[in-house]
Parts: C-alpha cells; structure tokens; sequence
C-alpha cells in the first residue's frame, strides 16, 4: 500500500510561519519513514490571499537537493501558466531530481485566479473543464516529443539529434496553439508523474485514461472503495489497464489519527494506498512526524527502503510515455 502526505504551504506559512529549514526537515522525515511522495501546494482553493513566501515547483527544486529519494509532487495551475512552459518546468525538475518530480494537475477553479491572468470573468465550469484537459494533453505530448535515444551529442558527425526520434507535436485545439517539441532532454522517467485531484465526477473519466495517480476525495473507506473502483471500472472501458494508474485515498489528518486509525483505513479501503493531508498547523506537523512515522517504521519495517530511485518505481507504475 502506497503512503503519500500532502502539505499546503500557503496557509501551514501563512498560520505557523515555516521556514525552508523546517519544511525540508519535515520531508527528510517523511523519506526516512518511507513515504512515497509529498505534495506541495501553494494556493488556497477558496481563492483567498497567500502569505507564502514559496511557489511550489521552486520549492521541490530546493527540496530535490537536501533529499533522495522520496517523490515530490507539485501542484501548478492551468491558468497561471502556458503549457509549454510547465511542461519545460517539469521535466527540467524531474532532471535536476534524478527522476522524483510529478505534477499535481487540479481541476477545481479557483474563483480568483483568473482575474490575474487577463480573465476577469473568469470561466465557465465547462470551459475550463475542456481548456484544462486540453491543456494537460499538451504537457503530456510535449514531454513525448523525445525519445529516450534521441539526443546524439554526436560532435565527430555533427549530429546533435536522430530526427526520426524527435516528435513535433503541432497541437491546434479550441484553446492553445503549440508546435513543439521542448527545448530540454526527455525526463528521466519517460515522463514526469501526472497526479490529479480534486475531481467532481463529470472528470472522472478523462481521470482514468490520462492520469498515473488520482487522489480520491472519501470520508470513509466504503466511499474510498467505490470512487477508487468505479475509477478502475472506467479505466477499464477506455481500453486502459487498472494497474496503469494508481489511486489514493485523501484523509484529513487531525489529531485524533494514529496508527490504529490508519490500518483501518488500509485493511478497509480498495484503493492503492492514502494521501494524508496534513492541517496547516507547525505542532501538529511536529506531532505526525515524532509519533505517526515511527508507529510505521515499527509496524511496516519494509517501507524505510524504497523501491528503486525514482517515483515511478516508488509506485509501481511503467515508464511514462509507453504506448
């Protein structure tokens, strides 16, 4: 069973005041406990104003060079940048990580957000719904423009690329216009792990044919099963296998969790494993990292050792990209 944390740094910043000394070191402890990835957000849904001092693809920049193994996830807006130059971001992040990073795409519009962005009345809810699948197409095929031999740095002959195994994309759709292919190497998993949450159901499909991990929103285990199986059931009808995807239940944890609590959560739920959203409180960071992790080193010994040395082997998941 795969263990995920996700961790608001806009309002833990805002309410606790963390530094990045205090950030990291929490993370080195979730990596020491085993936890496969942490996912680092750094906007508030509700659109509200943020005090946080770090955007989150930078900060998993700084985290890729204090850790080693767990994966760091972050979540980027669809309106707060163009496709290419987030897919550029990503897959520069997943280099400079040895292969750790994923992007954490969130379909829920934040109410605020496009009034930065030369959008005052911002989108219709099936606007964005189309503009956002679309754009998340473009990042995946953007990070496909290369294949994994592509990239000769052949001096003798003068040949920096096979151009047979460079892909333009030349993407025309309703919203965006790219050419392609990135201007950076392919990643070192194929491609960076796509995570997607905070999905209503009209997104569950396109959820189930694109993503490499969904985190299921559930407020108790037989929820968590039936979203998490009706996922796979869909996966299933768009000609995808099951196992290509992971799911994770999301579970508030508040001070009543211990590790008695999670194994119900575990030998109770059909999904892939738990995201433990952590509340925006330094003490309660304090007291999950000092009580919760040891209770799962002791109980779960195997899962201190990672499964290989990036995220994909972290999860089980083949290499991205792979038709």
């Amino acid at each position: 069973m795969h263990l995920a944390v996700s961790l608001d740094i806009a309002s833990v910043t805002g309410r606790a005041g963390l530094t990045l000394a205090e950030i990291a070191g929490f993370v080195r402890k979730l990596e020491t406990a085993g936890v496969d990835m942490v996912v680092i957000s750094d906007s508030w849904p509700s659109g509200e104003p943020s005090a946080s001092p770090f955007e989150a693809t930078t900060l998993i920049a700084a985290l890729a060079t204090v850790t080693a193994k767990i994966g760091l996830v972050a979540s980027a807006s669809t309106l707060m940048h163009q496709p290419y130059n987030l897919a550029r971001r990503f897959a520069s992040l997943d280099i400079i990580s040895h292969g750790r990073v994923g992007w954490n795409a969130t379909l829920r519009q934040n109410p605020r957000e496009a009034a930065n962005f030369g959008r005052p009345e911002g989108f219709s809810d099936d606007d964005f719904r189309r503009r956002a699948e679309e754009y998340i197409g473009i990042v995946q095929g953007l990070w496909q423009g290369w294949d994994a031999d592509a990239l000769l740095f052949d001096k003798a002959g003068g040949r920096f690329h096979d151009p047979d195994k460079m892909h333009v994309l030349d993407h025309k759709g309703e919203f965006f216009s790219v050419r392609g292919p990135l201007n950076i190497a392919r990643s070192p998993q194929g491609t960076p792990v796509l995570v997607m949450s905070s999905l209503a159901e009209a997104e569950f499909d396109f959820a189930a044919r694109v993503a490499d991990v969904i985190l299921v929103d559930a407020v108790s285990p037989a929820d968590a099963k039936a979203a998490c199986d009706d996922l796979k059931r869909r996966a299933v009808t768009a000609g995808r296998e099951p196992r290509a995807f992971k799911t994770l239940a999301t579970l508030q944890a508040g001070p009543e969790l211990g590790t008695d609590h999670l194994d119900h959560w575990f030998a109770g739920q059909g999904c892939d494993g738990l995201n433990l959203a952590l509340p925006a409180d330094l003490s309660a960071l304090d007291d999950f990292a000092d009580r919760i992790l040891p209770d799962l080193r002791r109980r779960d010994p195997a899962r201190s050792a990672h499964a290989g040395a990036r995220l994909r082997d972290h999860l089980g998941l083949g290499a991205g990209g792979e038709k």
